[in-house]
Parts: C-alpha cells; sequence; structure tokens
C-alpha cells in the first residue's frame, strides 16, 4: 500500500501507525532476504549474541534476543542441524546447556551480516546516509526509554 489516499490523513500522520508501517515492510524484507540465505531472523539473532558475548546458556540467549524461550529452542535445533552452534552440558548443572558457535557459524554470520546491510539498504533506500543515521538515532532514543522504564 502507498501513502495515498486510501489511508486516512489521521493515520498518515501518526508515528504509532508509520513505525507499524514500516515494521511490517521491514519483516517482510528480512524474511525475504535471510530466506534466500538459508537462515531466519531468529538465527542472525543467536548467532550475533554468541559471537558477542560468548558461550551461554539457552535461557540467556533468549533474554539477550527477546526471543520466547520455545522459539530459542527451535531456532538452535536448525542451527545445531546445520553444524553452526554446538551444545554441551553446563558443569555447574547438568539440566541446562550451553551454546557454543563453531567456526562455521562464525562465517554463516559473517555471510548474514552481509545480507543484513542489504535489507537495510532495500528499506531505507529513499532516505540519505545522514537521514538513516538521524533515523536510527531518534529510534534508539525511543526504544531505550521504554526499555529502561520497566
Amino acid at each position: 500500500m502507498t501513502a495515498d489516499d486510501t489511508v486516512p490523513a489521521l493515520l498518515k500522520e501518526t508515528p504509532t501507525w508509520l513505525i507499524g508501517q514500516a515494521a511490517m515492510h521491514s519483516h517482510r524484507i528480512l524474511t525475504e532476504r535471510f530466506s534466500a540465505a538459508d537462515a531466519r531472523g531468529y538465527h542472525y539473532r543467536l548467532l550475533a549474541a554468541l559471537q558477542e558475548f560468548g558461550p551461554a546458556s539457552q535461557a540467556a540467549l533468549g533474554r539477550r534476543t527477546g526471543i520466547d524461550r520455545s522459539d530459542v529452542v527451535a531456532a538452535l535445533n536448525e542451527l545445531a542441524g546445520k553444524g553452526l552452534i554446538e551444545r554441551s552440558p553446563d558443569s555447574a548443572d547438568r539440566r541446562r546447556n550451553i551454546i557454543t558457535i563453531t567456526p562455521p557459524g562464525v562465517d554463516h554470520l559473517g555471510r548474514l551480516t552481509d545480507v543484513l546491510g542489504e535489507i537495510q539498504d532495500a528499506l531505507l533506500t529513499p532516505l540519505s546516509a545522514a537521514e538513516r543515521d538521524q533515523l536510527t538515532r531518534l529510534l534508539t532514543r525511543v526504544v531505550d526509554h521504554h526499555t529502561t522504564r520497566r
């Protein structure tokens, strides 16, 4: 849908509606591009967290990535099936698994990071580099405000 006369003017001027519309387009582009790279957004989030923070429990990964526990397990099963992560028992609690990114996982994350750059470009095509930076700063402030108020 384009921002034409089919959308009420009151909506077109409402940040919440605009953010929702942008999120919808963002999700569509992300899903299409990651699918073409044999991945999902959850895969990227989990691999990025493992790369940045190191080995972690499934629960810690869920908290760091904002992914529901059952979805974390399913996504980790997919990643393990591709040899991108390894699970090993936690020496402090044998009931818990520690997840580690593998060298092929690091390589896959690198490819997905390139795809993510393409996704950003596809979504933000109408914006200049300065406008993209400004949008990122503004959205970061909004998200940080609501995240720290919890």
